[in-house]
């Protein structure tokens, strides 16, 4: 394994299938096929790319489908299928390479997955690239100045996953990489009272449930109090509001002395 930004160049390829002239297999009207693949750390619509740890591409596990014909074939790696040299009949298939796993959520836990469809032509090598893409969902919670104002006294954030694996959010620094699903924000702050003296006050913060989180995309939820008049806590998510709620009349109803 290898920790690099993948160059601008990985993000133009696009998957592609080529043949070229073979004289063995002519007999059974077979051909053989070639793959390899790039890796690919770009997000979403921005194109960003994430820093992560990347895996050797020739380590991709493979699995070969036929499409429209059964034909099903796996390989714990792609040099593993490319040196064994498979004679394949000619037919329309599918690859997918795999490296990582989806289940196996935290910090730097990228998975990576790719697929191309190609044709087999009799006598021809086949060669087909793949791009791997990220097929994480991630997530990074921040809080903003005004939120730390306001909660002076602290605050803990815990991320929950819908595999039920959960995570301290509280001081956020790298992206969170899950399963594509659901994901849930929890926590407490504390509220400094007006007078001095007293101790502050624990309020339980509203739990903010997201569904459907999308693979490569970042999911950005932020918290942010505003105070205008009355004290407003919002929740935004990737700067669209998804949350609006008056901190006195809402939190205080949950809150405990310290």
């Amino acid at each position: 394994m290898r920790k690099f930004f993948t160059i601008a160049t990985l993000v133009a390829l696009t998957l592609s299938a080529c043949s070229k002239e073979s004289t063995q297999g002519s007999e059974k009207g077979e051909g053989q096929v070639s793959i390899s693949c790039v890796v690919a750390t770009d997000v979403d619509e921005t194109r960003a790319n994430i820093d992560c740890t990347t895996p050797a591409v020739e380590n991709f596990s493979l699995k070969i489908e036929g499409v429209g014909h059964t034909y099903a074939e796996e390989y714990a790696t792609v040099a593993e299928f490319n040196d064994a040299e498979v004679y394949m009949k000619s037919a329309s298939y599918k690859a997918t390479v795999t490296a990582g796993d989806i289940n196996d959520e935290g910090y730097d836990k990228a998975t990576f997955v790719g697929s191309a469809d190609f044709v087999v032509e009799p006598r021809k090598t086949t060669e087909v690239q793949i791009t791997a893409y990220i097929a994480n969902a991630l997530v990074k919670v921040e809080v903003t100045d005004s939120f730390k104002s306001y909660f002076v006294g602290g605050h803990t954030l815990k991320l929950t996953t819908a595999a039920g694996n959960e995570f301290d959010v509280t001081a956020q620094t790298e992206p969170l990489f899950i399963a594509p699903a659901a994901f849930t924000i929890s926590g407490t702050a504390v509220k400094q009272p007006n007078q001095s003296g007293v101790e502050g006050t624990v309020v339980t913060l509203p739990e903010y449930k997201h569904e459907g989180a999308a693979p490569q995309t970042v999911h950005t939820v932020k918290l942010d109090v505003e105070n205008a008049g009355s004290a407003q806590l919002t929740i935004t998510l990737n700067d669209t509001i998804v949350e609006s709620i008056d901190i006195e009349q809402e939190l205080n109803d949950n809150s405990e002395n310290a």
